[in-house]
């Protein structure tokens, strides 16, 4: 039984190892290793607890609003302010425009090259590519020459032996299935993704005063009072919005469902799928501590892939073991009591430590978190928008429920997500509207401290279920500040147990057609949308050695 190492993985987030053994055409076992330790909560200790909102949200450079908003609940939660209406819709609806970034260019950028094989664009009929694309919709610059044009620049990049953003792929692998006129149009859509992100950038900047990182969240509420009341911001939000829609529903979600009838068996064979999984829910329809709002997107526990019972979250069910990373051992504890005590010596050990994340549990049991998990959190209370859409996606592919649960299920609950959360965004701006004219112009509570306190702030954001917990000392400074991100949860380690992770898990099964160019490996690393900048809180010059694929 061979092991093989894929080091780094890339079009990700940080730096992910990935080790896996490979008997009979499948995986057999699986590690996943976070190659990376930055210490934030370390930095936080001492400082004051309304710097921890700016100093988190720096952990990465994509998940960026949501450390804010996360940090921002949680200190909401530990002086015990309620935020003005006008707040929380302003905070969905920045949140929400990072949704409408995050998720499309996850898909395109980072994701789609492991199932569209670029170089085969190159022997695409254009006006084949063009009828294709008007039987999937009337979207704007879809015509031969614009597809033509198209493959005229990637020739250019083939000829001259660099594909520039497209290079390092695995072109030519025999599990890829679309025709060429179909990667034509995929690779156009990256090309077009890339121009256009910048408008949901641009959403998220208007009420947010920067992108990527944000201004405008505060301790009660917001301070972009102006902003929101200037009835052209609100129009060219609305503005950006209508485009993003556009795209969303003509392109993004066409997509993805010609990208899965292509790979059906993925879901049918449950491929890359988990057994457990954690939404917190997202969008706040209320304002109060987390366990008293109410949510647009719900959310909740599934055990077992068992969507006819689903229970609320308890967020004391949560805590994080460090048995198998590469931390002093201890306890596993819950995050508002967290150690964060890094070792010394970070040597991978396949029977001991070999990663820098924490091992989170809900329970004692690994969950996956994410848009799969939202997604089905949300069915299974029978949200209707998010109930409708995952029929109508079931019902299109022609596959069972069950085929959600798998690397496929992952991809596709990303778009719906996308989509649910774009339709709804409109109807925040019309709330904020009738909140202005009635005279509730009030963005910001006003509070106290309170002295030695705790709190937390817990939400979903486009790589799932973020929390952020900070203990206050009598002196109102930070005691103890522990973030558990999505990644964390996703990618962790083995537990105590010997309970592999959710991606380790997911990887056990997966059929390889040749070890030596492990693509379906990729994809479901890559459906998880690994960030693990956010999730281990320097690098160690004998983990950052940049290494070729190899068999161990």
């Amino acid at each position: 039984m061979a092991k093989y190492t894929i080091d780094p993985i890339t079009r990700i987030e940080g730096h992910l190892r990935i080790d896996v053994e490979i008997e009979g055409g499948k995986v057999t076992n699986a590690w996943s290793s976070a190659q990376l330790f930055r210490g934030l909560e370390i930095i936080l200790q001492g400082r004051d607890p309304r710097d921890a909102p700016w100093i988190t949200q720096r952990a990465c450079g994509v998940c960026t609003e949501v450390h804010a908003l996360a940090s921002i609940r949680a200190l909401d939660d530990a002086v015990r302010v309620k935020i003005p209406p006008l707040a929380r819709i302003c905070r969905n609806l920045v949140h929400g425009a990072q949704f409408l970034h995050d998720h499309p260019v996850h898909f395109y950028v980072l994701s789609a090259l492991d199932w569209v094989d670029v170089v085969s664009a190159l022997k695409a009929d254009p006006k084949a590519t063009a009828a294709l694309a008007g039987q999937l919709s009337d979207y704007p610059n879809s015509g031969a020459s614009d597809f033509k044009a198209v493959q005229d620049k990637l020739k250019t990049f083939v000829a001259s032996g660099q594909l520039g953003p497209f290079a390092n792929g695995y072109w030519g692998h025999k599990d890829y299935r679309l025709p060429p006129e179909a990667n034509l149009l995929a690779v156009s859509h990256y090309l077009m993704l890339l121009r256009l992100q910048v408008k949901a950038a641009r959403m998220m900047a208007l009420f947010g005063g920067k992108n990527p990182h944000i201004q405008s969240y505060c301790t009660g509420g917001v301070t972009c009072v102006k902003d929101l009341l200037d009835v052209d911001r609100l129009a060219e939000f609305l503005y950006y919005l209508k485009e993003m829609q556009a795209f969303i529903d003509n392109v993004y979600i066409p997509d993805v469902l010609a990208v899965a009838s292509f790979y059906k068996d993925w879901g049918a064979r449950n491929i890359g799928g988990c057994t457990n999984f954690l939404a917190y829910g997202n969008f706040p329809q209320n304002s109060g501590r987390y366990l008293e709002e109410k949510m647009f997107l719900p959310g909740g526990v599934i055990m077992d892939r068992n969507l006819g019972k689903i229970a609320d979250v308890n967020p004391d069910m949560i805590t994080e073991e460090v048995t198998r990373a590469w931390y002093k051992n201890g306890p596993a504890l819950p995050p508002a009591k967290g150690v964060t005590q890094p070792l010394e010596d970070a040597r991978f050990d396949y029977d001991g430590k070999y990663s820098w994340f924490k091992a989170p549990r809900y329970n004692g049991k690994p969950m996956e978190v994410g848009p799969l998990a939202q997604v089905l959190a949300a069915f299974a209370r029978g949200h209707k928008p998010t109930k409708d859409l995952v029929v109508a996606v079931l019902k299109h592919l022609n596959v069972p429920a069950t085929a959600l649960f798998s690397t496929l299920g992952r991809t596709a609950a990303r778009a719906i997500e996308t989509k649910v959360i774009a339709d709804e965004m409109a109807s925040w701006v019309t709330e904020a509207i009738g909140l202005i004219k009635g005279g509730k112009l009030e963005t910001a509570a006003e509070w106290k401290w309170p002295g030695e306190t705790m709190g937390y702030g817990l939400i979903d954001v486009p790589r799932g279920a973020l929390g952020h917990w900070i203990h206050q000392d009598k002196d109102n400074k930070i005691g103890n500040y522990q973030l558990v991100v999505p990644s964390t949860w996703n990618l962790g380690p083995r537990d105590a147990k010997g309970q592999v992770g959710p991606v380790e898990e997911a990887l056990i099964g997966t059929p390889i057609a040749d070890p030596k160019a492990p693509l379906e490996i990729i994809r479901t690393v890559h459906s998880f949308d690994p960030c693990i900048a956010c999730g281990v809180h320097v690098i160690d010059p004998d983990t950052n050695e940049v290494r070729k694929f190899k068999v161990c």
